[in-house]
């Protein structure tokens, strides 16, 4: 098995590639060990001293290492953890767990622009910061303000305020004009 590995704009996280389907559909994303139990790939992650967060998409792990925490002392330990767990015939998820479709659920009188949100997150921005190793949903919509949260490499991510700003707000206001601005929410 040979696993690729890829830098993300954010320098605390890594993209992994093990070349083979990791979730069919979705994403999960374990913000900390003590989010790990649904997952037997996470909680092997996990295991490694430094890590603080893992996320998962349909071919890519993404990794969060603390701030003290050198890539070159803990990238061999997570690579043969992914490694192991392939070789295990473990589950990615364990059974009964399945990891989230991505957007939250939206009712009331403005569900006709938030269809339309959530259907450019998904063709235009979803798409792209996957490549990045992250992912970012939708969260809410209140009196103009759409609200997402991000996940994997994009939480914590230095450039994350100016993919929001500069990228994904211009790009909802010029298509959905009652779109005024873009907001990150901490799940």
């Amino acid at each position: 098995m040979f696993i690729q590995t890829e830098s993300t704009p954010n320098p605390a996280t890594l993209k992994f590639l093990p070349g083979q389907t990791v979730l069919e559909a979705g994403t999960a994303d374990f913000p900390s060990a003590e989010t790990s139990g649904k997952s037997p790939l996470a909680a092997r992650l996990f295991a490694v001293e430094g890590v603080t967060g893992v996320f998962f998409g349909t071919d890519f792990v993404t990794v969060t290492k603390a701030d003290e925490t050198q890539w070159d002392h803990i990238k061999p330990a997570l690579l043969g953890a992914i490694m192991e767990h392939y070789q295990s015939g473990q589950p990615v998820m364990a059974t009964g767990d399945q990891p989230t479709s991505g957007h939250a659920d939206h009712e009331g009188e403005d569900q006709e622009i938030v269809v339309q949100i959530k259907e450019l997150l998904d063709t235009r921005v979803r798409p792209a910061v996957a490549q990045d190793g992250g992912d970012i949903t939708f969260h809410g919509f209140d009196r103009g303000v759409v609200y997402l949260y991000m996940q994997g490499a994009c939480a914590g991510c230095p450039s994350s305020t100016l993919t929001l700003k500069m990228g994904i707000e211009n790009l909802l206001r010029h298509y959905i004009p009652e779109v005024t601005e873009v907001r990150p929410v901490a799940v």
